[in-house]
């Protein structure tokens, strides 16, 4: 006890050194904010690498700022500006710190640099997605002016100079190239014995690794697991103590322990470990951003020499039963597929840390619990952002859509390498993605084996899209959007739902009147899916969701893990509808709200079935009164009804479970209501009330938590409504909106529908009656005015702040997320069920089939790889499956091949007793028959006659095969089945 009080003491004094209480060695190690004072110009012009060289007209920036981030939502992604840019920083290292490690950390730049420090090259960096170093020690200078050079390449076919490989995820699709330095810079210090950067690429260092282990949730507790890597650069061989404090977000000090010295020879570098267990904790769950400091301080002869803090938090995870468990609780998968660049109009990638918590915060609030980050890995800011927002992720390497071979697979492994190294540490990564699109065996061992080498105990499921197999080394698959089921591994969607719609289009009945589905064909086709109205995107976002609900956990032994929408925010990406930019959002590039936000709220506000109230109104209640429509509720209560300023319209019809139609309602001025009643008790409601007419302007500025930084690289964002007099929003306004902006800040702007989207435009449309707007700080702090006119509207002002940020000789200590804590929307992990069983699965024990007897298992072997298929015909075209014991059944659930364009005319008989008959419906998968209950052991699935196909198109509209089932184009009149299940009714005996 006495020892670790001793321990306790020694490191809180450490900790309170760090907040600058107390002075510590100059030895102690500093990490500075490098993102200030760079200097860019495009082009290449000749000897820029040279310290000397004159740099006095090129453009003042801070970093993370891509060159070409005014084409962001401007251009369409194949037109992104690219080509060779230099950045050029002068900076000064105080001479006191002569003598101790200097090193530079890069979170990553797009595509290629080659590095210069006064004028020697000191490195290159080619891959464009992850974080590197450079150890510059021997290259600085101390006390006078140093100069680093930087020439970005971000060529769309950028090749590799050792091997002349392209990248295969520099994709003109997928992957907005924001080119340069788009992500943040911060530079170390560190004594000559220390803890490594965890930067593989060039350092070729692992940095530290924490995991919890023994967790035990419900008495929350678990053993903490710490291991450093320590290299010893002195002249002498040290003997080092490594000591570990947790402290809790509030500064608290949660346990501290050490492990046995470790001697390190000059040179030598050497992992040092040490753990314990601790208790009250609070693990790390869906929206519930609880996050730990770990301190691992390194001591030779008492004295401390270097300290490292890692921000991170404990979670247990299991990937068994079909089903991804936190924190021992099941979890459906509810999420986005979003692009990893994340990006904003005007700004792309590059936009302070509040932003990415922002944009990731409200995916919480829509309900999702996940995000699948799309083709390459996203950058740390957002990686940490989900940390604290509460937000589970996939986080993939990098690739495009197929496998590859030679130096561009190996391009692969090491970016999954490099990755894994520097985010093992984020407890929101739960998935580690290998592919966005299936990879071979040996392919998913290899990337395996990388896990296992670098994070083994991190409670990380890595597989890859598809990969069904259950006999397969991925920990998880499933296809890109269609319903797979497992009783073993978690199979979930990532990417469905892939339709496009603006926010400015309402429905049929408001301004502008865009008729739904009407736009331009895309590739010659009728492209009505990618140019919906808000109404009928949010019920395609109901329809689509259902599929997933439906075979959710508690359904039965073989469930579906869920499925992410793409896309969250609207993306500078591939895009198949009016406009040159992908619409498939819940949000709006602004982040503003559409109503399939809100329908996902009410849909996924829980685990699995514990879904927290919601009700949803689509659209609004400003139409004219020549206007009678159908009204749509989106809700999880039992029964919704309607009211029109008072009177009752019933309740609605119930479709896809949380869909509410109420048809022919007549618009009348006042309100409209939706009351939702669960177990007969009313719990929840929503009311639209009519607007008057178009009064004033309405500004309401975002920036982060504590206030907007005079660093030239903060912004602000300024929401504008237009209102009536009572300060409602206008809902159907579309004014154009004239802004003014005065003082030390620079215009950024939002977008809009018209000519360049309105990118950077001062002048822009509210859509839907709102619209937000984008502004940069500048470096010299002061007022900033924004006013807002439009026509006869009361004008809009607002005065903001920029607070004064040092910087000292190019070095600033405020870091870019400094002052955004982790959030607690949720109470942690719920300990009631998250789901009650509704119906009981009856076990296969045996088949039989008319034909082809010997594949008959494959159709009851929980791998959706496999079928078992008839001979053609009728006579020929049966199967049966008989259970152990005499059963209740009531339902029969198929996953039949040909899913998606066959309807098969069948019956279905229980120990020859006919309980169904009739045509299974097209699907996305799985198909549930049910029927009245009926006892025996024998349940027999029966083709009367040829399928009929219907709707058999192979391909979307940008080319890509559809999935339908097992590849095999099976005769019509054959009866083919890849996944069949029986059900009854609960509370029998198995």
């Amino acid at each position: 006890m006495q020892i670790r009080l001793i321990f306790s003491v020694l490191c809180f004094a450490v900790l309170q050194a760090t907040a600058g209480d107390i002075k510590l060695p100059e030895t102690v190690r500093a990490k500075y904010n490098f993102n200030p004072g760079w200097v860019m110009q495009t082009g290449d012009p000749a000897n820029a690498f040279e310290a000397g060289f004159n740099d006095k007209g090129w453009k003042a920036v801070t970093l993370p700022h891509a060159f070409n981030e005014d084409d962001a939502f401007r251009k369409p992604i194949e037109q992104l500006t690219t080509g060779v840019v230099w950045y050029r920083k002068h900076f000064v290292i105080p001479a006191a710190r002569k003598g101790q490690k200097v090193f530079l950390e890069f979170e990553g730049i797009r595509q290629a640099g080659e590095f210069y420090l006064n004028g020697q090259w000191i490195g290159r960096h080619e891959n464009g997605i992850t974080a590197f170093g450079f150890d510059i020690t021997d290259s600085v200078k101390y006390g006078q002016e140093n100069v680093l050079a930087v020439r970005i390449d971000n060529s769309w076919d950028y090749r590799e100079k050792a091997t002349n490989s392209t990248f295969q995820w520099s994709d003109k699709n997928f992957y907005a190239n924001y080119g340069g330095i788009n992500k943040n810079v911060f530079l170390h210090f560190a004594p000559r014995v220390y803890q490594t950067l965890p930067l593989y690429s060039n350092l070729k260092t692992k940095g530290v690794y924490i995991y919890a282990s023994d967790i035990d949730v419900k008495g929350r507790s678990a053993t903490i697991n710490v291991q450093s890597e320590i290299r010893n650069e002195s002249d002498k061989p040290v003997n080092v103590t490594y000591i570990v404090t947790i402290t809790d977000k509030d500064g608290g000090i949660v346990r501290t322990f050490k492990s046995a010295d470790n001697a390190l020879s000059p040179g030598d570098t050497r992992v040092a470990s040490a753990s314990g267990k601790a208790g009250s904790l609070h693990f790390w769950s869906r929206g519930y951003g609880y996050l730990y400091n770990v301190y691992t301080v390194v001591m030779i002869n008492g004295k401390t020499v270097d300290i490292v803090k890692t921000v991170t938090g404990f979670r247990k995870t299991a990937f068994r039963n079909g089903v991804l468990q936190l924190n021992d609780r099941p979890i459906q998968i509810k999420g986005y597929a979003q692009r990893s660049t994340n990006e904003w109009p005007a700004a792309g990638s590059a936009v302070p840390a509040w932003m990415s918590d922002f944009s990731n915060g409200l995916m919480v609030e829509s309900g999702a619990n996940l995000v699948r980050w799309m083709h390459v890995t996203p950058w740390k800011q957002d990686i940490e952002s989900c940390d604290r927002v509460g937000l589970m992720q996939a986080m993939p390497a990098g690739d495009s859509e197929k496998d590859v071979d030679g130096r561009r697979w190996e391009q692969r492994m090491e970016v999954m390498r490099d990755a894994i190294i520097y985010n093992r540490n984020n407890p929101s990564i739960v998935f580690y993605e290998c592919g966005n699109k299936g990879i071979s065996e040996a392919h998913m061992v290899q990337m395996k084996q990388i896990r296992d080498e670098y994070d083994a105990h991190g409670g990380r499921a890595i597989g890859s899209r598809e990969m069904l197999s259950k006999n397969s080394a991925a920990e998880y698959g499933g296809e890109m959007l269609y319903i797979n089921k497992s009783g073993g591994k978690p199979l979930w969607s990532m990417e469905y739902s892939r339709d496009e719609g603006l926010r400015k289009y309402w429905d049929e009945y408001s301004p502008p009147f865009h008729k739904e589905g009407d736009g331009p064909l895309y590739k010659g086709q009728p492209a009505k899916e990618y140019n919906h109205n808000q109404d009928a995107h949010a019920i395609e976002d109901v329809v689509r969701w259902y599929d997933y609900w439906k075979e959710r956990p508690g359904t039965g032994n073989r469930v579906n893990g869920g499925g992410v929408n793409i896309i969250f925010s609207e993306s500078n990406t591939h895009y198949r509808g009016a406009e040159n930019y992908r619409r498939s959002g819940e949000v709006d590039a602004m982040r503003i709200p559409k109503d399939g936000f809100y329908a996902h709220q009410a849909m996924w506000d829980g685990w699995v079935d514990d879904l927290k109230p919601h009700l949803h109104i689509l659209g609004h209640w400003n139409y004219s009164d020549t206007v009678t429509k159908d009204m749509y509720v989106v809700s999880n209560a039992d029964r919704v009804e309607l009211f029109v300023n008072g009177r009752s319209y019933g309740y609605g019809k119930q479709t896809n479970r949380f869909l509410y139609t109420f048809k022919r309602v007549k618009w009348e001025a006042g309100a409209v209501k939706a009351v939702g009643y669960t177990n007969g008790r009313k719990s929840c409601e929503e009311e639209h009330e009519t607007a008057g007419a178009p009064a004033a302007i309405k500004l309401t500025p975002y920036h982060a938590p504590k206030g907007w930084l005079a660093n030239g690289a903060d912004m602000a964002m300024v929401q504008v409504e237009v209102v009536d007099e009572k300060g409602n929003r206008c809902p159907t306004a579309l004014n154009t909106i004239h802004f003014t902006l005065e003082g030390p800040a620079e215009w950024r702007g939002g977008i809009a529908q018209g000519e360049d989207n309105y990118v950077l435009k001062q002048d822009l449309p509210v859509e839907c009656g709102v619209n937000r707007v984008l502004l940069r700080s500048a470096v010299n702090a002061g007022t900033v005015t924004v006013k807002a006119t439009s026509g006869n509207l009361q004008a809009g002002e607002l005065q903001l702040t920029t607070l004064p940020f040092e910087v000292k000789e190019g070095l600033a200590l405020q870091m870019p997320a400094d002052g955004l804590t982790g959030q607690l929307k949720y109470d942690g992990t719920p300990d009631e069920d998250a789901y009650t069983a509704n119906r009981f699965p009856l076990k296969i024990a045996r088949g039989y089939a008319s034909s082809n007897q010997d594949s008959v298992a494959y159709s009851f072997d929980d791998d959706e790889t496999t079928d078992w298929y008839s001979n053609p015909g009728p006579d020929t075209s049966w199967v049966a499956y008989e259970t152990e014991y005499f059963s209740t059944f009531n339902a029969v659930t198929l996953k039949l091949n040909n899913f998606r364009t066959r309807s098969y005319p069948i019956r279905i008989l229980v120990d020859k007793k006919e309980v169904f008959i009739g045509n299974t419906p097209r699907g996305l998968g799985y198909v549930t028959l049910e029927f009245a209950p009926a006892r025996g052991k024998m349940v027999k699935i029966q083709l009367l006659s040829a399928a009929d196909v219907k709707g058999d198109s192979s391909t979307e509209m940008n080319g890509k095969q559809l999935g339908d089932g097992i590849e095999r184009r099976d005769d019509k009149a054959r009866l083919s089945i890849i996944e069949a299940e029986l059900y009854g009714p609960l509370n029998q005996e198995p």
